[in-house]
């Protein structure tokens, strides 16, 4: 398997835009756990392995253990995970697999636990790396 086209040399402005719009996450005040699991989490439910990689790398850099890292897929079968944590990958796969809708449930229990602005950072969040996901998987993008 080969990578397609480079999205971010055939189309440099609209790579840049998404890329913007990965800038402003990071300049937000989500911490760099809950940014990592946002970001494996949806990785693994859309199977982009390019994102998994890079993401669960940059999460072991970032101090994240290896066993929270293993066990992410199985999150709601472990205790590693606080509620925060919890209302946050139970909404990264709802946004992620948009077509069941987001649960008022899930949004709720978010919501109550994370207040609105972190909340709209977590939904930004998700749809960020959704949109990576979405590149990284229709160009092929091969993990190294």
């Amino acid at each position: 398997m080969e990578t397609r086209i480079k999205i971010d040399q055939v189309e440099q402005a609209g790579y840049k835009a998404i890329l913007g719009l990965e800038k402003f996450i990071e300049s937000t005040p989500l911490t760099r756990i809950h940014k990592d699991l946002i970001k494996i989490r949806a990785s693994q439910v859309n199977g982009c392995a390019f994102c998994i990689d890079m993401h669960t790398r940059d999460a072991r850099n970032s101090g994240e253990t290896e066993q929270r890292i293993y066990s992410l897929n199985a999150w709601r079968d472990t205790p590693f995970f606080t509620d925060e944590e919890r209302a946050i990958l139970a909404l990264t796969e709802e946004v992620t697999l948009i077509s069941n809708h987001v649960k008022d449930k899930t949004y709720q229990n978010a919501l109550d636990l994370l207040g609105e602005s972190y909340l709209a950072q977590v939904i930004l969040a998700i749809i960020t790396i959704n949109a990576w996901n979405r590149i990284g998987i229709a160009t092929q993008l091969m993990p190294k």
